[in-house]
């Protein structure tokens, strides 16, 4: 199974420590198994502090090369 990630059974149990720690997957025992689950709420938290940006900066940059395409003011 951890063939499929390019790493070990250790590499994949510490990226999964490390995205339980925050909060982005959940995982329950069963019998002698971990089984992780995504914590989509999470994500979108991360999407709507991402999309924010994205807006902010596509805008600015619009601006940008409207003021370069048009230095007179005429666009």
């Amino acid at each position: 199974m951890t063939a499929k990630f390019g790493m070990g059974r250790t590499g994949v149990a510490k990226h999964l420590a490390i995205l339980k720690e925050a909060g982005l997957v959940a995982d329950r025992k069963v019998g002698r198994e971990s089984r992780y689950h995504l914590n989509a709420d999470r994500l979108r938290e991360v999407q709507e502090w991402v999309s924010f940006y994205q807006r902010f900066w596509t805008q600015r940059m619009d601006r940008l090369q409207d003021l370069l395409e048009n230095p007179d003011g005429s666009g």
